[in-house]
Formats: C-alpha cells, sequence, structure tokens
C-alpha cells in the first residue's frame, strides 16, 4: 500500500465484494423489484423467482451460472488486487503467501455472509412485506 493508493484499493475490495453478492443474488432481486414499482403482480413475480431460484421451466442453469459469475468476479477482482499491490509473480505470492491467503479468506468469507444476509434476509423480508410467498424460505423458521 503505497503513496495512498491502499485506501482506494480497498474500497475497490468492498465494492468487488459487494457486487459479487448481489450477482449472486440475481435470481430473487428482480421479483422484489417489479412488484416494488408495481411491473408485475405478486403471483407473477413469485412464479419468475421460483423458475430463477428453483430451475423451473429450464430455467436451471440460471442460479448456477450466477454463482460461477461471483465467484470468477471475486477471483479476478483479487487477482487484480494483489497486482496493485505489487504481487505479479509466482514467486511474490510465495514470499507473501500469508497476506494472500489472509486477504483471499477474509474476502470469500465476508462475500458468502454479505450474500446470505442480502438474500436470505433483507430480499426474503422485502418480498414477505410485499406479499410473495416466501414466509417458508426464513432463516429462522
Amino acid at each position: 500500500m503505497n503513496n495512498g493508493t491502499g485506501t482506494s484499493d480497498v474500497r475497490s475490495l468492498w465494492k468487488l465484494i459487494g457486487g459479487s453478492a448481489f450477482m449472486a443474488s440475481l435470481c430473487c432481486f428482480p421479483s422484489v423489484v417489479l412488484v416494488f414499482f408495481g411491473l408485475a403482480s405478486v403471483s407473477t413475480a413469485a412464479a419468475l423467482s421460483d423458475d430463477l431460484y428453483w430451475g423451473y421451466n429450464g430455467m436451471g442453469w440460471f442460479r448456477p451460472l450466477l454463482l460461477v459469475a461471483s465467484a470468477l468476479m471475486v477471483v479476478v477482482g483479487l487477482i487484480v488486487y494483489f497486482r496493485k499491490e505489487g504481487i505479479c509473480t509466482l514467486n511474490e505470492v510465495k514470499r507473501q503467501r500469508q497476506r494472500v491467503i489472509n486477504t483471499s479468506l477474509v474476502v470469500g468469507t465476508i462475500t458468502v455472509l454479505l450474500y446470505i444476509v442480502f438474500n436470505f434476509v433483507i430480499l426474503t423480508e422485502l418480498g414477505i412485506a410485499m406479499d410473495l410467498p416466501w414466509e417458508s424460505s426464513r432463516l429462522w423458521n
């Protein structure tokens, strides 16, 4: 972290974490948005979220694609982050192995936790408040 660039790099990690957690939640987010803005009925939005989340009606590829894209986003973001930090070669990775492992574990853990909170708490509660049939999806049921 030289010359004050570390702060912006850490901010870019937070954008990466939030973006990848949001991307993984795109199976449920459109339903909440459509009902919120009155662009779809509750039953249509519920059917859409069922199709995207559970893979009904030939949409079984969608959720795994989101999860893989989110994981790739984290991996590419970490590579870019470490390259900006001067860790560009495998020898440098070996020298700073502990830093690379710790940063990667923290980013991965926070990404998964943020995904769980955003998808299974925030979006679920918003959906239930908009009468979407997601009561059984609550983590505390």
